[in-house]
């Protein structure tokens, strides 16, 4: 084969994988939406979440259901969860929000979650 030849294949290859590649970048380290947030899995999240952050803050919050979520693979998984609380100081005030988001980072092969992240969601 010429030099050519060989371009033109190295070209084409090249076509062909930088979009396969690309595909599966944005399936590792891009967010993707839980489609069942009433999985038992993505509940037990919610819940260490919302029992992590009351720990530190102790309002006596409470966990009620996961609204809404998304999961990223890194090293484990991270799962961004929309979850709604009940109870608390901060909650029986009139302007506060039953709606806080959470970041849990999860290691499942060794039983380890932590919680990254826990605001009010607006």
């Amino acid at each position: 084969m010429n030099s050519k030849t060989n371009f033109f294949l190295l070209l084409l290859l090249s076509l062909v994988l930088f979009p396969l590649y690309a595909f599966a970048a944005a399936r590792v380290s891009g967010w993707r939406p839980i489609s069942n947030v009433k999985d038992p899995h993505v509940v037990e999240i919610g819940e260490f979440a919302v029992s992590e952050y009351d720990k530190q803050i102790k309002f006596g919050l409470k966990f009620v259901a996961v609204v809404s979520g998304e999961s990223q693979v890194v090293a484990g998984a991270n799962y961004r969860l929309i979850v709604t609380v009940d109870g608390g100081l901060r909650v029986a005030e009139a302007d506060a929000s039953k709606k806080y988001e959470a970041i849990v980072w999860e290691k499942p092969w060794i039983k380890s979650m932590n919680l990254t992240f826990f605001k009010p969601f607006v």
